[in-house]
């Protein structure tokens, strides 16, 4: 079933992206490297993986569109900071003809797995995360594809800003550091094979 409906379909002409992959975080010096933006981390090294740059795009977001022998897909970070993630996400995926929700690929941070533990996932809760709640009311639709990269859960609620937005101790950042590389191999698994042969391997571990 088409995600926008006809009507909304876009008009873009050219070679059609397979796929959106979008990576959660707030843009500012003063987020990099924190729990809450692993997910921006990941569409970096994609971006770096393919040999391209993003680009400040009029949807509210960081831009980048990769054609690599037979796929051809967009990458981007959502520039709205992470409780409103949907209002690039929409707006991208009508622009560029996504209209199939499965083919659009949410990368982020997940409180409950374990620092460093990645996971994908087809559907489901949205385990308190504000910026999937963002991306379900813009998609009319929680269906999407995730790559979940474990952070933790804090003490308690009320350290839960503090946990996702403060310093990470150096060996919980060493676990991250490897688990945005198999995130984004993660990312190109869905890309070249789909979410199920993703989930078979990289959920094995």
């Amino acid at each position: 079933m088409a995600l926008f409906g006809r009507s909304s379909r876009s008009e873009r002409r050219g070679t059609p992206f397979s796929a959106l992959v979008v990576g959660i975080g707030n843009p500012g010096r003063e987020y990099e490297r924190s729990r809450h933006n692993v997910g921006f981390e990941v569409i970096d090294e994609l971006a770096r993986r393919a040999s391209t740059t993003l680009k400040a795009s009029r949807d509210k977001s960081l831009l980048a569109e990769v054609h690599s022998d037979f796929l051809h897909y967009l990458l981007s970070k959502p520039m709205t900071f992470v409780n409103n993630s949907g209002q690039a996400v929409g707006p991208l995926a009508r622009r560029f003809g996504i209209d199939e929700v499965a083919r659009i690929v949410i990368v982020h941070d997940e409180l409950d797995l374990a620092p460093g533990v990645v996971r994908v996932k087809v559907g489901g809760g949205l385990a308190g995360h504000n910026g999937l709640r963002s991306i379900t009311q813009h998609l009319k639709s929680q269906d999407f594809v995730r790559v979940r990269i474990g952070v933790g859960k804090p003490p308690s609620k009320e350290h839960g800003g503090d946990h996702v937005l403060g310093k990470i101790p150096t060996a919980e950042r060493q676990l991250l550091d490897i688990a945005v590389q198999r995130a984004a191999d993660a990312s190109e698994l869905i890309l070249q094979h789909g979410a199920d042969a993703a989930m078979q391997q990289i959920n094995a571990d």
